[in-house]
Parts: C-alpha cells; structure tokens; sequence
C-alpha cells in the first residue's frame, strides 16, 4: 500500500459522504484515464466492457480473464492520482470466499474501491441471478476483506434485477440493495433504471449512497436533475468506450466508401496529445 492510496481510499470514501452529486466516468486504459482525470472529475471506475473491447474480446462474462483486467486496472491505477474503483463483475466467482479474494486482489492494483454484481451467465455452476440469502453472504465476505485492508475501501454492490429480466425488478431490487446496504456495502448500484420517478423511488427506499449508470442510447437526464433526485454518484460503464468506437467504425466507413478523410478534423493533433502526456506527473511524483 502507498501513501497515495491510502489518501485516495479516505477520498473515496469522503466523496459518498459528502454534500451533493460526484460523476466517476469509467476508462478503459491508461490514457482514457488520464484525459478524465484531466478533465477534472474526481475519481474513475474502471469498464470491463471497454477493456474486453480493446483486447478484441466480447463483453461476455468469463471471456475477459481476471488476469487480464488486473493488468489493466494496474495501468489505470499508475497513471492517475485521483481514486480508482474497479469494475469487479461478478466478483469473478461464485462463492463467497473468491468474492473475498478477488476484493484483496483489486486492493494490490492500487485501487480504493470495486463494485460486486449479483449475477452470473455461467448456467453450468448454477447461473442467472443469484439466491439473495447467497448474494448477501457474497457482499458480507467482500464486506470482510474490505475491512481487513489498511486503506479505506469503498464497496459497490450491484443488484442486476433490471438487466437480467427479472418480473418483478423494482421490489427485487429494492429488497437485494436494502439487504447489501444492512450487510455493510457503501454503495448501492441498480443499472438498468432509466426513468425521474424509479430512480427518486429508488434513492428513498435505499436510504444510502446511489450510484446511476448514465450513457445509455435516449437517456435524458442530466447530472443536475440526478442530484435533484438525491443520487450520490454517476457512472457511464462502457458508453465512452463504445462512443469512441463508434468514431472508429464510422471514420473507416467514410474512407472506405467515401475515399474522405474528413473525421480528422476532430483528432488531438499529435504535439497536443505529447505535450499533454509528457506534461504529466506520475502518481509517485510529489
């Protein structure tokens, strides 16, 4: 553990504290990172859809190794100062105890904070939404090895309901946040939620810190109307990521059909992009 990290995880934890809304944008490597930390925002998540998209791989669960997304989250985590919170899907297992370990796990990346979800595609170990006696005994054990860490720690826990189908999403959903939140989560996270009227419902019933995915294609709301509805924090997953390959597809459609190269008048010039990188203080700088 740095002493950078230790400021980051007290930081972390002071912004879900605080008075008002935070937006924590998610990057996908180490220079989407940096641009965000740039920008000004005080914090980032991590995408696992946008990391399994920059390694050629579908956003399927189990394709995106563990591995791999430590790695990244690692490039992440060095190259910013601002807190880094980590994408853990599912928490990469089912039982509660690989929940732990991959809590442990993401603490040695350097990150101060990590969201677990409550649902897994894999069918041949019992898939689909977890039992909620199990999805709180998963959050109770992330919850443990949050505490036992030497930085604060922020845990995210997701309740799926919404994007898995469920008949009844709201009441499910509301009973698994209510039930995270009572085993110790800082955060509780319902993606899927898109309406004023769910999510100030939502934020009412939780009575804690609630995070909103925004980015999604026809979503209207803006930060303002989010903090007006009492939501803590804003997230984006992988919509950046997916924006910017939407400008890849659609630049190699033009110069393949067109013969144009008109997409480059929106590039970063090449000296702008060095001088900022190279402008740069590394976390270990003072």
């Amino acid at each position: 553990m740095s002493e950078l990290q230790k400021r980051n995880g007290a930081r972390f934890k002071a912004l879900h504290a605080a008075d008002g809304i935070f937006v924590m944008p998610n990057a996908w490597n180490a220079g989407s990172a940096c641009m965000l930390e740039a920008a000004g925002f005080p914090a980032v998540g991590t995408t696992s859809a946008g990391i399994a998209f920059c390694l050629g791989l579908p956003d399927y669960e189990g394709v995106l190794t563990w591995e791999a997304a430590l790695e990244e989250t690692c490039r992440i985590a060095g190259a910013i100062r601002i807190p880094v919170s980590v994408d853990a899907e599912n928490g990469y297992g089912h039982t509660p105890e690989e929940v732990a370990e991959t809590i442990r796990r993401v603490a040695d990346t350097g990150a101060v904070g990590a969201s677990i979800e409550d649902y897994s595609a894999d069918f041949s170990a019992g898939g689909g939404l977890y039992d909620r006696v199990l999805s709180v005994e998963r959050i109770e054990a992330a919850v443990e090895a949050a505490a036992s860490l030497p930085f604060p720690f922020t845990l995210t826990a997701r309740a799926e309901c919404y994007l898995t189908g469920h008949p009844n999403p709201f009441e499910e959903s509301m009973a698994r946040a209510v039930s995270y939140r009572d085993a110790g989560a800082d955060c509780l996270y319902v993606p899927g939620i898109d309406d004023a009227e769910t999510i100030g419902s939502l934020v009412k019933e939780v009575d804690a810190p609630v995070n909103v995915l925004m980015g999604r294609a026809g979503n209207p709301l803006t930060v303002a109307q989010l903090e007006d509805l009492g939501v803590k924090r804003v997230s984006i997953g992988g919509s950046l990521a997916r924006a910017t390959f939407g400008i890849i597809q659609r630049a190699a459609e033009e110069i393949r059909e067109q013969g144009t190269f008109t997409f480059s008048a929106s590039q970063v010039p090449n000296a702008e992009l060095c001088r900022f990188f190279a402008g740069r203080k590394t976390p270990s700088a003072p």
